[in-house]
């Protein structure tokens, strides 16, 4: 009976371990709250409201914001007399400041806060995401250099804001890259809503900063095919006025010195990576925007840290290698053509040439390795991803830019005269980029769902974690336990030095594919743009028309061939 008693007493270890634990974590879980869900029954139900409320508030300040600026950038380009691009420089100006404040309050005090990053999501921010942050966050931060440089050559005929505005822009984009390098993957589990809405600034001024950056471009660009427009008629026919052209050709001319044209000429090489480093930003922040709050299962946390590697990698890099050599001398021979005078037909037979035989062989790898993904035995990863989440949608968004293009030309063609030699090319061009763009696409997001490759090693790790008790049952020795390990390390050295032939075959085909969007990337960001030059779809919509047309087009097909990098590299690893 006293045995009795005392075994009642007496707690349990474990049940006192778990307890403990159970209690500890339910401290440290702040749980959201917002005032219209204070009278829900359960805390959790509460939680899930408040989150969704937070999430509806911050996207609607990111609206609004988003329509002023838009109004602002849009009245600037319609009636450039009223609204200046100075006006639009002082609200990006005070909506970078605000997001500044934000950054440094959410680095100093939010983030420093006990239990504010209890998880921090594995799939945000990978290390080539990061790097293209500093990379073309490098590149942005000289562009605003050249900018500084230039105006102030030009301090007698420009406003003192546009040296004003890039010093403003370089303290940013130091202070996001900063932010998101180091920030990126985290799981705020405090100040939700304050966060999610300081996010949702930074997102909106990033989303006006592209916006201001791609009109800005694509004037500039209308300015150069204007001029070339005059200069063909000018032998017979008087230059026609264009309101672009007013004060900038007559009293605010470069000097002729060589500090002024590298600022100029450096200004314009520079210009189109400020668009990529704004979108990259743009997905980082939307990733972290929907991580706030969230809570990770460490069972779904993986523990496989995979790596590149080209072990047993040999005709994809070299086909790429190929595919991007050629590119490059096609781009540069386009290039001398283009910055010379008006490109001959024979330069546009030799660009669209390029692309008709590069395209097929995309397409066929992307159909060839969404092939072998269904034939092999890796499960779907269905867990809830933020991150691939937003990939996919991406991927299918930035397409659309390409597709559009394509589908005007197609209609354009048909309608005039398809037969002949340059038509027939750029038709045959915008089907096979359709169907490119739609074959990787599948390929890259039916890769991305797929569960990691985990090697015979790191598999008898985690089971080994699993069950642990059932090992403790056993008592194994150390000596066994050590056998057994040199054992699976010797499979797994045999196996990875021999890979199989679908892990292969997935390795080349998004080796391949990562090389050719590199070099369909280069093309049109450095300034290789022949649906300007060709004349043909600007003829037949109108200048204003195509130009409207090209100008949500163009810089979403840059966008994407970026990203598509991003994801092929993520198969690669995966395979």
């Amino acid at each position: 009976m006293s045995g009795d008693k005392a075994s009642r007493q007496k707690p349990c270890h474990r049940c006192k371990s778990s307890s403990a634990s159970a209690t500890s974590d339910t401290s440290t879980i702040h749980y959201e709250k917002f005032w219209l869900y204070r009278h829900c029954s359960s805390l959790q139900q509460r939680d899930r409201q408040a989150q969704k409320a937070g999430q509806l508030f911050s996207g609607l300040l990111a609206m609004n914001v988003v329509f002023l600026g838009s109004a602002f950038i849009s009245s600037m380009i319609f009636n450039h007399v009223a609204i200046t691009l100075a006006d639009v420089w002082i609200l990006l100006s005070i909506l970078k400041v605000l997001s500044l404040c934000w950054i440094t309050y959410y680095l100093l005090g939010t983030s420093r806060q006990p239990h504010a990053v209890l998880y921090r999501d594995p799939h945000a921010g990978p290390i080539w995401i990061r790097g293209s942050v500093l990379l073309f966050g490098s590149f942005s931060i000289l562009l605003n250099v050249f900018q500084i440089g230039y105006s102030a050559i030009l301090i007698h005929c420009k406003s003192r804001v546009e040296i004003v505005f890039p010093s403003i822009e370089i303290v940013f984009i130091c202070t996001q890259a900063f932010f998101l390098c180091h920030h990126s993957k985290d799981c705020i589990q405090v100040q939700h809503n304050f966060t999610r809405c300081g996010l949702m600034l930074n997102i909106a001024t990033n989303l006006l900063l592209w916006l201001l950056a791609v009109t800005n471009d694509t004037i500039h660009m209308e300015i150069e095919s204007q001029l070339r427009e005059v200069e063909q008629r000018f032998a017979g026919k008087a230059p026609f006025p264009h309101p672009y052209l007013c004060n900038e050709t007559a009293s605010c001319t470069c000097p002729n010195t060589t500090i002024c044209k590298v600022f100029q000429k450096g200004y314009i090489l520079l210009y189109p990576f400020n668009t990529e480093y704004c979108l990259i930003c743009c997905s980082m922040l939307y990733v972290m925007w929907k991580n706030v709050g969230r809570r990770i299962s460490h069972y779904h946390v993986p523990r496989v840290k995979s790596r590149f590697k080209l072990h047993g990698v040999v005709f994809g890099p070299l086909l790429g290698a190929i595919a991007v050599i050629i590119g490059i001398c096609v781009f540069m021979l386009y290039q001398i053509q283009a910055t010379g005078s008006a490109p001959s037909r024979e330069v546009f037979v030799m660009f669209y040439s390029y692309y008709i035989v590069l395209l097929p062989l995309m397409s066929v790898a992307a159909v060839v390795g969404t092939i072998i993904h269904a034939l092999e035995k890796r499960e779907l990863d269905t867990l809830k991803n933020p991150t691939r989440s937003l990939d996919a949608i991406l991927l299918m968004g930035a397409a659309l830019g390409q597709m559009a293009m394509c589908y005007f030309s197609i209609v354009a063609i048909v309608a005039t005269d398809p037969r002949d030699l340059l038509n027939s090319l750029i038709l045959s061009y915008a089907v096979l980029l359709i169907f490119q763009n739609i074959t990787q696409n599948v390929f890259i997001i039916d890769g991305l769902h797929r569960q990691p490759f985990i090697p015979p090693d790191k598999e008898e790790e985690r089971k080994e974690e699993q069950n642990h008790e059932a090992y403790d049952q056993r008592r194994m020795s150390v000596l066994e336990l050590g056998q057994e390990i040199r054992k699976v390390s010797r499979s797994y050295m045999h196996n990875y030095s021999h890979l199989n032939w679908k892990r292969r075959a997935l390795k080349e085909i998004s080796f391949f594919l990562v090389l050719c969007n590199i070099i369909l990337w280069i093309i049109p960001t450095f300034g290789a743009h022949p649906v300007f030059e060709n004349g043909l779809e600007k003829s037949f919509y109108g200048y204003s028309t195509w130009f409207a047309i090209v100008n949500f087009g163009l810089p979403l097909s840059v966008f994407y061939r970026m990203h598509s990098v991003g994801g092929l590299l993520e198969v690669y690893i995966t395979a």
